[in-house]
């Protein structure tokens, strides 16, 4: 079957910039088995490259299947392209998305989302009905499509050397994506977009953007005409620029507008009717859902805030943290571009040129920011242990690998070599995060399974309760993971949704969980009364990483068994509890994350179901303000301490944590003037014989390894008062042999004879050199000054007056003699008439006496 632009059913309704290089592309595709195509925004390439290759892909090789980054992209563009060829979807034309196809054996084009394909491939690895794989918006670089094309060269490398890939994409550097792909050829489509006026509207950051945002929306409202496309950062800023426009209205400070949000949680019924025309000037309020893919017909204004919110992984933490942060160049040219799809347009910029300059040129991919849990189990199953068995463009960050197989092998998804396991093979058959795959599992195994499946359709789809404000503000009131159950379980019987839930969101959930239920093989039957004590043990199955004990000291502050702190919203019910799994928790701020849903969980629960991870360990330690050992015998699971009692700990403990303390100066050895002075003596020694091996006893020295020397000499010892009585001169006298205590003495005696016939203790402890205090009548006749060390040390003479004082310090005795005491003798002979004063010191009689007692 071939289509041309004459074919008599139209599908061509107007010519589109892409046509121009569609004969190009045709041939490329016929010849090589890769082709890149870039294309600008509104070329036509989404919708009108798929139909033109049906003429290159004959129906026998099998469908094109063209991969959209998001379910409403992915509908519109299949629904688009169905209605070009005059036929309802699910003929030539049809879609896959999460727990929705229309597809049939007629079906030549599926357009599919990104978690479809992955799934498809995983299943179906050779992909036997399909010929060519067509990558739309690839310059999104989300972490699936990356994921996707890997494959996809993985399976045309060794099993279909036939399998085709076109990527598509309108800002891309193309390059190195040709170079990924083995240089396939690059299409390049000028394009024809309506010129769009730009006007930049500085930068005004002392203002929440949700203010400018509505200036600027009334400033466009009187200066253009058309359809207004908004971006806004997220849900929370669409809400509240909603309220306010709606509050205009009200007072008749604005025209009657239709307004339309347009995000990725909102249902999808409402995203579809966001890009359908309306009859009144229509407002689409969008976070970055609306840069790509979606043609909004009837927009001519488009109102850039330049913010995005994104959300990044912490491989350290295992959290996520969602960050706001600048948008890329390319992003805001494709925002721009929405305003000249359809004819001229204007786009209100929310900051200056030269902000727009400073922005990055192209927005980092998912790969490098993402949770890669999901691709792991993915590889795994695959058979791809390392990421660099597979062609990345960006290779997966080795740090967020590695806590992706850590999580996994705590999962039991993976077993010790990062290989898949029956489990994880199970697990990942689930579109679901690993986590709830193994949610699922075990709920069946333990005859819950449609509790498993609820569990897991909450946790991945938009919640179900109206607390959007409280939510954003991290203060979900009096509502847990078991009452958003038991609201489910109550709609389901009474068809009737509360006051608290949200009708659509309680329609998506539960079609989530049959769809779940349906892939275990499952026949639904009555749910029964929640049970919170079941809810809690199947949540510590998918997240085992995730219980946190409350802090006695913090209201609302929990630490998880990793030991990071978490604080959880002051109004929830599990508050109360004294543990919790915090389900629902990002990185937050500082050190400090926030839990957004939690469930209590009883410690009976607990201790059962984690029976063989919880850790019994002795504890002992210096108690500073009690001045003593005290030992606890604890129980620990991760960092968090589930009790503690007293034990008598024994001796030879209690001497190595008394080392460990004199180690880190929590205590202090008690030197008394004996031991300083033994210091001392040794360090002389130690200065004066370098060529010798003696033992270093300063006290640097002994602080660095006490265990080495002290344990002996303080076995039985366990406060503070009892060791400050210990005498530690016998220790340090140990750490030498006898022959070295031999040598110590006489080379470093305690004391030393002087002339007068006393023996003269000598301070080794005051200075670097040894000092002798004596008095100077004991020194006469002695024409040298004394030396210790085998002659190799002088000592430091401080000779000293009758009344002790010193009337000269040095080390040369002989020079004293000679020029030094004549002067001293002059000034005290007359102040200390007692006592000798000869005038030949050289031949006078040492004495310590006075001359009459001397007589």
């Amino acid at each position: 079957m071939r289509f041309s632009n004459d074919r008599k059913s139209g599908w061509i309704l107007s010519s589109c910039p892409i046509d121009e290089v569609l004969p190009d592309l045709k041939e490329a595709i016929r010849r090589h088995s890769a082709v890149i195509l870039q294309a600008p925004p509104g070329s036509g390439k989404t919708t009108r490259v798929p139909i033109a290759l049906l003429d290159v892909i004959p129906p026998g090789q099998g469908r094109i299947l063209m991969l959209e980054p998001r379910r409403i992209a992915a509908v519109s563009a299949a629904r688009w392209m169905a209605k070009m060829l005059g036929e309802e979807i699910g003929q030539t034309l049809g879609y896959s998305i999460r727990f929705d196809s229309r597809v049939s054996l007629q079906t030549r084009i599926e357009v599919v989302t990104e978690g479809v394909l992955t799934r498809r491939i995983l299943t179906q690895p050779t992909l036997p009905d399909i010929a060519m794989v067509i990558f739309d918006e690839f310059h999104e670089r989300s972490l699936q499509t990356d994921l996707a094309l890997a494959l996809c060269l993985d399976i045309r490398r060794a099993l279909r050397v036939d399998l085709k890939i076109l990527v598509m994409s309108a800002t891309l550097d193309s390059g190195p994506v040709s170079a990924l792909l083995d240089g396939a050829p690059i299409i390049t489509a000028q394009g024809h977009i309506y010129p769009v006026e730009e006007r930049y509207c500085g930068d005004r950051q002392d203002q929440p953007v949700t203010r400018r945002v509505t200036d600027v929306i009334r400033r466009a409202l009187r200066e253009t005409s058309g359809d207004i496309l908004v971006f806004l950062p997220g849900e929370r800023e669409i809400r509240t620029v909603s309220e306010r426009l709606t509050e205009m209205m009200q007072s008749g400070a604005i025209n009657r507008l239709s307004l339309h949000p347009l995000y990725g949680n909102l249902p999808f019924e409402e995203q579809e009717r966001a890009i359908l025309p309306a009859a009144e000037r229509k407002i689409i309020l969008s976070t970055n859902i609306a840069e790509t893919s979606l043609t909004i017909e009837g927009v001519r204004v488009v109102i850039d805030c330049g913010l995005t919110r994104r959300i990044e992984y912490d491989p350290a933490t295992g959290m996520n943290r969602l960050a706001t942060v600048n948008i890329s160049q390319s992003q805001a040219r494709q925002r721009k571009g929405r305003a000249g799809r359809l004819e001229p347009g204007i786009c209100y910029r929310l900051y200056s040129a030269h902000t727009f300059s400073s922005f990055l040129a192209f927005a980092l991919p998912e790969i490098v920011l993402s949770d890669l849990t999901d691709l792991v189990l993915d590889l795994a199953d695959w058979g791809v242990k390392n990421p660099a068995m597979l062609s990345w463009l960006d290779e997966p960050p080795s740090r967020a690998w590695k806590s992706a197989q850590d999580l996994l092998k705590e999962l039991g998804a993976l077993d010790h070599s990062g290989a898949i396991t029956k489990e994880g093979k199970a697990m990942a058959r689930f579109p679901v995060h690993p986590r709830l795959g193994r949610l699922i599992l075990k709920a069946s195994q333990r005859g819950c399974s449609l509790l498993g499946t609820d569990l897991a359709a909450l946790l991945s789809e938009r919640d179900i309760l109206r607390l959007a404000r409280l939510r954003d503000a991290h203060t979900l009131g009096g509502f847990d993971l078991s009452d958003r159950v038991a609201l489910l379980h109550k709609w389901r019987k009474e068809k009737k949704p509360t006051a608290e839930t949200d009708l659509s969101a309680l329609k998506a959930v539960d079609a989530v969980s049959r769809q779940l239920w349906r892939l275990l093989n499952k026949t639904l039957a009555d749910f029964g009364e929640v049970d919170s004590g079941m809810i809690a043990r199947l949540l510590l199955f998918a997240f085992p990483d995730r219980i946190a004990q409350k802090r006695e000291e913090d209201e609302g502050r929990y630490v998880l068994r990793s030991g990071r702190g978490v604080k959880l919203a002051p109004k929830s019910l599990a508050a109360q509890s004294p543990y919790i799994i915090a389900v629902v928790v990002d990185h937050g701020e500082k050190a400090l994350g926030t839990v957004h849903v939690a469930e209590p969980l009883p410690e009976e629960i607990l201790r059962l179901e984690l029976a063989g991870e919880i850790e019994i360990r002795e504890r002992l330690e210096w108690n500073r303000q009690e001045g003593r050992v005290t030992g606890m015998l604890e129980e620990r699971l991760g960092a968090m301490l589930l009790s503690a009692r007293p034990f008598s700990p024994t001796p030879e403990e209690i001497a190595i944590l008394l080392c460990d303390a004199i180690r880190s100066r929590m205590v202090k050895i008690p030197f008394s003037p004996e031991a300083l002075q033994f210091q001392a003596r040794l360090r002389l020694i130690r200065w004066a014989f370098p060529e010798e091996n003696w033992p270093d006893v300063s006290e640097e020295a002994l602080l660095e390894n006490p265990r080495d020397w002290i344990i002996p000499w303080i076995s039985g010892i366990r406060s503070a008062e009892e060791l400050a009585a210990l005498d530690i001169l016998p220790a340090l006298q140990e750490r030498l042999s006898w022959e070295q205590r031999r040598r110590l003495q006489e080379r470093a005696p305690v004391s030393i004879l002087v002339p007068s016939g006393h023996n003269i203790p000598i301070d080794y402890v005051s200075g670097t050199i040894p000092v002798l205090a004596v008095k100077l009548q004991e020194m006469f006749g002695l024409p040298e000054t004394p030396a210790i060390a085998e002659g190799r040390v002088r000592l430091l003479l401080h000779l000293l007056s009758p009344a002790r004082r010193p009337v000269q310090i040095t080390q040369d005795l002989k020079q004293f003699w000679m020029s030094g005491y004549p002067q001293v003798k002059k000034e005290l002979k007359g102040r200390y008439p007692k006592h000798p004063w000869p005038d030949d010191p050289w031949n006078a009689t040492p004495t310590r006496k006075t001359r009459s007692s001397s007589g």
